[in-house]
């Protein structure tokens, strides 16, 4: 059997995920597995790197296996992941200095104002096209440098390597050959100048990091080393060549490949994305301007992004924390056996509040309960607001951008629940599109690697294997649109504030 098949690594903020696609872009094999969450204080948020890679390999091999393949079978393997989250690493022993700080973590918001007090706002915008705050991976470089005892002198004198998920991946993968990442990924560092596409050093010497910590940046479809069979399956010689962000990725993989198409991916949080085209646009709304993706030697491309911290992680709250439901599953049918949400509103800042508020100081708040309050309400609520905090984001979107959203495609885990679809069609008031494949992350992860090895041939190829799943058309009455709408944003301004750590 000859390399007629693309590994697609997705790794998540809960779980890997590992799937075989074949040329037509069909799953062939698939293998999850989620890993430790780690909350050493309030407002942190941890992983194990280690764990992040035993998991990786073992879902791996779970996937070959259930395609009834070996790794000898692969033309090419693409890596996405979470963004923002924080590795670093000892160069000669490959073992992480302390946990990997995730995205989600709030600890450097002290430092984050700080730095906003010095003015230096405009500084970071220009360049980064991002906000000051803790959810970047910029701060928490500094954090660890300045809390871990030894380790800026290590990084000084080049000991040490920084990278985002991906990077530690390709690490792993290489045996330790190659520190690299890509330009999206890089772009949500807060350290990457997106317009010069270079590490910018005005930023590095604000936050006092030393240069040789950071990986090198290639286009998201490049061919960027090979395994070595010591790290990968016995099997060396598989080219990794495809990276990108995973919200990227879902904006590539739902083929949005034109200025001005958008989709939403739900996962743990939800990323609104809108193709920018190839010139940047830097939001008077709080957005954040990122890169897209660079293919091979063609410029790259910029998206307009809302980042909503807690949606799906909402849901896992609710299961894991309050436990008054046994699995996601049961979310559809609590909401649908109530005939409206009864007033009650819940606020998911539990890490704070991201676009277009940023206010890492706001917290979860449940409104509007009574002695007649049920779970039913409260996973209704949580569900709601995973469509409220969208169109939160999509009127900025479109303030900023000047276009007319006509449609939302969306994808990830809650992409399945028809209550949320139907109510976010309802609450924005334009139809929602879910495709087929809602693994459009991984999809794009196995694109960009096949595009770079010749697999694939172009995106106007790929753009045409996208198949709709189901298309949502928006009942709601505009009043009620509007008068639940304005109940949310009430209830939005009473959760601001709330923290002052």
């Amino acid at each position: 059997m000859t390399a007629n098949y693309i590994l697609s690594i997705d790794a998540g903020t809960t779980g890997i995920t590992g799937l075989i696609f074949n040329r037509e872009g069909r799953i062939q094999g698939r293998a999850y597995s989620e890993f430790t969450q780690h909350y050493p204080q309030p407002g942190w948020v941890e992983h194990d790197p280690n764990e992040i890679w035993s998991i990786t390999q073992k879902v791996i091999a779970s996937a070959l296996q259930e395609a009834h393949l070996e790794a000898h079978n692969l033309a090419a393997i693409g890596i996405t992941n979470q963004r923002e989250t924080v590795v670093m690493w000892d160069r000669s022993t490959g073992e992480p200095v302390a946990k990997a700080i995730v995205w989600q973590d709030r600890r450097t918001a002290p430092l984050c104002k700080e730095l906003k007090a010095k003015g230096l706002e405009q500084i970071f915008r220009h360049k980064t096209g991002l906000v000051i705050d803790p959810y970047f991976s910029g701060t928490k470089v500094k954090w660890l440098l300045d809390r871990v005892e030894g380790l800026r002198q290590r990084a000084e004198t080049g000991e040490i390597a920084f990278g985002t998920i991906d990077s530690w991946l390709v690490w792993k993968l290489t045996g330790g050959k190659i520190h690299i990442t890509d330009y999206s990924n890089a772009s949500r560092t807060l350290l990457y100048n997106i317009h010069d596409l270079q590490w910018d050093e005005e930023i590095l010497r604000i936050l006092h990091i030393p240069p040789s910590l950071l990986p090198e940046v290639k286009p998201s479809a490049h061919i960027y080393g090979e395994t070595t069979p010591q790290a990968f399956l016995s099997t060396g010689g598989i080219p990794i060549a495809g990276i990108a962000g995973d919200q990227q990725a879902a904006l590539f993989g739902q083929a949005c490949h034109k200025k001005g198409l958008a989709k939403n991916t739900y996962g743990t949080g939800s990323f609104v994305l809108m193709n920018a085209g190839k010139e940047s646009i830097l939001s008077q709304e709080k957005l954040l301007t990122s890169i897209a993706w660079g293919i091979g030697e063609e410029p790259v491309e910029y998206a307009l992004e809302g980042a909503i911290f807690i949606t799906g992680a909402g849901i896992q709250w609710l299961r894991d924390g309050l436990g008054i439901i046994d699995d996601a599953a049961e979310t559809e049918a609590l909401a649908r056996s109530l005939k409206s949400n009864e007033e009650v509103y819940f606020v998911p800042a539990l890490v704070g509040l991201g676009a277009p508020h940023w206010d890492p100081y706001a917290r979860g708040t449940l409104l509007g309960i009574t002695r007649g309050t049920t779970k039913a309400h409260l996973v209704r609520a949580m569900l709601e607001s995973m469509g409220y905090q969208t169109r939160d984001v999509v009127e900025a979107m479109e303030r900023d951008s000047g276009i007319s959203l006509k449609v939302l495609r969306c994808d990830g885990g809650a992409s399945v629940n028809s209550f949320l679809m139907q109510f976010q069609a309802d609450i924005l008031g334009v139809p929602v599109e879910v495709p087929k494949i809602t693994e459009t992350t991984a999809l794009d992860a196995a694109y960009l690697a096949g595009l770079a090895t010749g697999f694939w041939r172009s995106p106007k190829e790929l753009a045409a294997q996208w198949q709709l799943a189901h298309r949502y058309e928006p009942t709601m009455p505009e009043s009620e649109r509007t008068r639940l709408y304005q109940q949310w944003q009430r209830a939005v301004e009473r959760a601001k504030g709330w923290s002052q750590e």
